[in-house]
């Protein structure tokens, strides 16, 4: 990892969008910028930071990190579903197979928390215990371990936010087939469990994460997007949890949590003007993605540092 000062350095740097025009037409997401090659994509993922459904600034060497972070995740759970990766030309640049990616985000829940619309707790805080078609028992704490990993499914939503759905919904809609349905949840009840287990040998708790899937050319159920990054999911440190937990004190985390804690303490969260993060602020977050990065694979994270991050990637994909 880079020092501090280092970052700060590279703020003005940070890769907010890249122009690809002889890669076809450009798809905007929050993070991603995305160009389809018929049987091919090219997603390129920036340092915008996005939280409350809006880009609210850069953060240096991000998308570096959930590259990485994806590349590294998709090579340890390849054995259990295939997914659309095919390389990774440039630092910021996947390479994956182009597919019909299937609106719904497979969230996948092993602790009753967060505080969104969609979260559990906010639900079942107001008494609701049938939440996303489950049943939840009585007497349970925020941030409290499930009996046993919930899959609570949203849809995909391109703008605004993203709505529950239950498993009763998805078949009535026949967003998918009863099939491919139980395909995605036992894709996603295992990626989690191996998920969990690599983090936890590193000293993490994975406490919530999404999935996104897609069916290739052949009709074939595949993972797509990235998986099991800070911005896909939520991170405890393990050694402090149970302490915490018993003293009823919010975990420490290590995610975008401070991001949102920060912009909700200067009067934000969602609506109105979005305030700008001071230098300092965005170099404390650029650190606490490189510094996951290094906990959850045991790697030093030494970030590409150039200065024209456009014309770095598309030197990197003239060969494409």
């Amino acid at each position: 990892m880079i020092s501090k000062q280092k970052v700060i350095d590279s703020i003005p740097f940070a890769l907010k969008t890249v122009n690809l025009p002889k890669f076809g037409k450009k798809h905007s997401g929050k993070v991603r910028d995305s160009f389809a090659l018929d049987s091919k994509r090219i997603i390129v993922t920036t340092d915008r930071q996005s939280a409350f459904d809006h880009v609210l600034g850069l953060i240096p060497f991000k998308g570096q990190v959930l590259t990485r972070l994806s590349e590294f995740w998709f090579k340890k759970t390849a054995d259990i579903i295939q997914n659309h990766l095919l390389s990774v030309p440039d630092p910021n640049v996947m390479l994956v197979k182009n597919c019909q990616v299937i609106p719904i985000e497979m969230v996948i829940r092993g602790y009753i928390t967060g505080v969104t619309d969609t979260s559990i707790w906010g639900s079942y805080e107001k008494g609701e215990r049938t939440i996303y078609g489950i049943k939840f028992p009585e007497g349970l704490r925020k941030n409290q371990k499930l009996p046993e990993p919930v899959i609570t499914p949203t849809t995909k939503a391109e703008t605004g936010h993203d709505e529950r759905l239950t498993e009763k919904e998805i078949l009535q809609r026949r967003i998918v087939t009863s099939l491919v349905w139980k395909q995605m949840k036992k894709a996603a009840l295992a990626l989690f469990e191996r998920g969990q287990k690599i983090c936890e040998s590193a000293g993490i708790i994975l406490v919530d994460t999404k999935y996104e899937f897609g069916l290739d050319g052949n009709g074939k159920l595949i993972l797509v997007d990235e998986i099991h990054t800070p911005d896909s999911s939520r991170y405890w440190i393990k050694k402090t949890y149970k302490k915490r937990f018993e003293k009823k004190l919010e975990p420490e985390s290590y995610d975008k949590e401070p991001l949102r804690i920060w912009f909700k303490e200067h009067g934000y969260s969602g609506k109105g003007k979005i305030p700008k993060m001071p230098p300092e602020f965005i170099a404390k977050m650029s650190m606490l993605y490189m510094g996951i990065y290094e906990k959850i694979t045991g790697k030093k994270f030494i970030p590409d540092t150039s200065k024209n991050v456009n014309k770095r990637i598309k030197n990197n994909l003239k060969l494409l």
